[in-house]
């Protein structure tokens, strides 16, 4: 078995493989679905071959339907088609998809599963989109961490050839999609052993051609079209076989091991909870934890959801059971359960199984799904007044369905060094971050996982980047709650944010500021300074934006901020660190000319010169942390857009909400964000009052 570790996002693993398997991919962007198209269309620039040694084409259409459509016409046409998208994009495939599912036309969608735009538009991720086409006829596989999305994609492209029923691979949007990771890639000279030559060569026998022609598509009568409709059932039923066929080829290669249902657990479990996608990783390491406890807890996790296979998932599931929990990353209003929980109520039924079940929600819009909540849907199913219908990660206040947080864990079984960062949207800092688990993971033998928590906002905002690195590998799909380092990368947001929340102590503390002496003093909040002192955490800081303005870099201060990581983590010796970051510094800016690239150069040589340990005075661990006084009296900013502002949003209960999305209008003047380090200066003597200073200003008046 070949293989090369590698540092990758869940996109690019998946779009790694459907380029390899596939002749042409129909796209239209959509978020977050979008760098599985753009890393497919990069390979295609670059004339890389596919197993079939020709070069895949790429073709953008006006629209998600279009790219569907046209998928649909190249498939007909005898050609391995494959397209990506997500949320709405997925739906305006619809049409196209009952089509192609009716014509038996094996095919892959890959989807990144977002949220679909109810009360209120949404970018980030759930499974609202792919519940939403469980009745086109195409096959649902799902993949659980960045690993699975390499392996399930080639399983999907496998299995659609051999089933002839057209499949779409899903993954977690944001929480998957964009999480970097390392994994264990697979040789394509591998994937050739195993690829189905002959399915191939049958399903281009059908081609629409005018060497075999025929009709399809055509229009059917109530006489024939329901007998038509059932001819196909020989081949849905034949589907799980079919994965569990291109499961055994991947074993073959990689030595990975995948079913249709995977149970993961005691043997004698009596409580078992069943889900799919990022969760079910969540899920699996809490109760190695909590088993190794005296628990006998189970999961059982889904990976290919349609058709559902009613007569294995029991197979899966432990004799011991008493009582199921099934949480599904959907909300379904009006349906007396979401569309996993009655799946799997009706395939216990319909066997006869005399097992308690318990539905229950999770996750909408990538919200938060941490151990500690797996560990309250355990204590719910064995409670003496158990929730059924529940959620979880919220506090429910109007109908009390949500389950209480009442145990705090930390589930992780090895040591992993982790690192947060707060930079500021357009600032470089996520760019930087994904350089710096690749330089991790590339130049030591540690593993590398990095998460990034985006603003819909944007430039401008917030971003904060997970990083967690360590020797065994890292699957742990929630964020970083034991920090071992923390960069704050605008000084402002001492002020705003609780940025030492969770670091442990003798952590470090890395502040970019222009503050110094007795100014930092007064700036940092007596809530810092005395979390600092409590918490003997070393504290440095570095005036990057002045290094930055200094060499001609404008306000970008990624490099800065990467050098000083590297200098204080000491994970790898600095000097070779720094050749890493000026490799990686050549690969971004090489082009653009020796003396932008030279810019950057000194930005990481000066890092190091301007790295200042601040030494704790005695009397910060005596002070008193005090709360900052809203600016307005405003009700709605200070119950509403204040929490949001601080990153509290998610303490918010749901009480706090418009049950029709509604909001007061004029609430954006209190929203003043206050990250600016310099502000501009109006030079009156240049100004000509040309009115054209809010788009800008052509005199150099400001």
């Amino acid at each position: 078995m070949k293989y090369n570790k590698i540092t990758v996002d869940g996109n690019t693993a998946t779009a790694n493989i459907a380029y390899a398997l596939s002749e042409i991919a129909t796209i239209y962007p959509i978020t977050p679905s979008s760098t599985m198209a753009e890393v497919y269309e990069d390979l295609s620039n670059k004339n890389t071959q596919n197993i079939f040694g020709d070069v895949p084409k790429v073709v953008e259409m006006q629209s998600e339907a279009g790219a569907a459509g046209a998928m649909h016409g190249a498939l007909a046409g005898g050609s391995v088609a494959t397209t990506f998208t997500a949320s709405q994009g997925l739906l305006l495939m619809i049409p196209n998809m009952y089509k192609i599912a009716g014509e038996l036309l094996p095919n892959v969608i890959h989807v990144s599963a977002r949220t679909i735009a109810t009360h209120a538009l949404s970018i980030f991720g759930d499974h609202s989109d792919v519940m939403s086409i469980r009745g086109t006829g195409y096959a649902m596989l799902a993949s659980s961490s960045v690993q699975e999305c390499q392996d399930l994609a080639l399983a999907a492209h496998i299995a659609t050839l051999t089933s002839s029923v057209p499949f779409v691979h899903f993954f977690d949007g944001f929480r998957t999609s964009h999480e970097i990771n390392t994994i264990k890639s697979i040789d394509i000279e591998d994937i050739k052993k195993i690829y189905p030559y002959n399915k191939l060569k049958e399903f281009k026998a059908l081609a629409l051609n005018s060497k075999t022609p025929h009709a399809q598509g055509t229009a059917q009568n109530p006489d024939v079209y329901f007998q038509n409709r059932e001819a196909s059932n020989k081949y849905y039923d034949n589907v799980p076989n079919c994965v569990e066929d291109a499961f055994d080829k991947i074993y073959s290669i990689t030595g990975r091991r995948y079913h249709t249902f995977d149970y993961v657990g005691a043997k004698d479990a009596t409580d078992v909870i069943v889900i799919m996608g990022s969760g079910a990783s969540t899920v699996e390491q809490t109760i190695d934890y909590l088993n190794g406890k005296g628990k006998k807890y189970g999961v059982v996790i889904v990976r290919l959801y349609r058709p559902f296979d009613s007569k294995r998932f029991i197979q899966t599931l432990p004799s011991s059971v008493k009582r199921i929990s099934v949480l599904d990353r959907v909300k379904e209003c009006g349906a007396q359960g979401e569309p996993l929980y009655k799946d799997v109520v009706c395939a216990l039924a319909e066997a006869g199984k005399q097992v308690q079940v318990f539905g229950g929600r999770y996750g909408l819009s990538s919200k938060e799904f941490t151990p500690s909540m797996v560990g309250a849907v355990y204590e719910n199913m064995t409670s003496n007044s158990p929730i059924n219908h529940f959620s979880v990660g919220i506090n429910d206040d109007i109908t009390h369905k949500s389950l209480k947080i009442t145990n705090v864990i930390h589930p992780s079984l090895q040591k992993v060094y982790a690192c947060k960062f707060y930079g500021y949207g357009g600032d470089g800092t996520v760019s930087a971050n994904k350089n710096s688990i690749k330089i991790i993971t590339e130049t030591t033998d540690n593993n590398g996982q990095a998460y990034f928590e985006y603003d819909s906002k944007k430039s401008g905002n917030a971003t904060i980047s997970h990083l967690r690195f360590g020797k065994g590998e890292i699957n742990s799909p929630y964020l970083i709650d034991d920090i071992d380092f923390v960069a704050i990368h605008n000084e402002t947001y001492v002020t705003k944010y609780n940025v030492l929340k969770n670091v442990k102590p003798n952590g470090i503390v890395l502040l970019n500021t222009s503050w110094e002496g007795l100014t930092l003093s007064k700036m940092l909040p007596n809530h810092i300074k005395l979390y600092i002192a409590k918490n003997n955490l070393k504290l440095y800081t570095i005036d990057a934006y002045k290094i930055a303005k200094e060499i001609g870099l404008g306000n970008k201060i990624n490099l800065i901020m990467q050098a000083a990581f590297f200098k204080l983590i000491d994970i790898i010796p600095y000097d070779i660190a720094k050749k890493q970051m000026k490799d990686f510094a050549f690969k971004s800016y090489g082009k653009k000319g020796e003396v932008v690239l030279n810019r950057n150069y000194s930005a990481i040589d000066k890092a190091e010169e301007n790295l200042k340990e601040i030494q704790i005075p005695s009397n910060w661990a005596k002070l008193t942390s005090c709360e900052e006084c809203g600016a307005t009296s405003c009700k709605y900013f200070k119950e509403y857009i204040d929490p949001i502002q601080k990153l509290e949003g998610n303490e918010l209960p749901v009480s706090s909400f418009n049950e029709r999305g509604y909001v007061p209008t004029g609430t954006t003047q209190y929203e003043k964000r206050g990250v600016a380090t310099a502000l501009p200066k109006w030079d009156s003597a240049n100004c000509i009052q040309c009115n054209m200073c809010s788009f800008v200003c052509p005199h150099g008046a400001i």
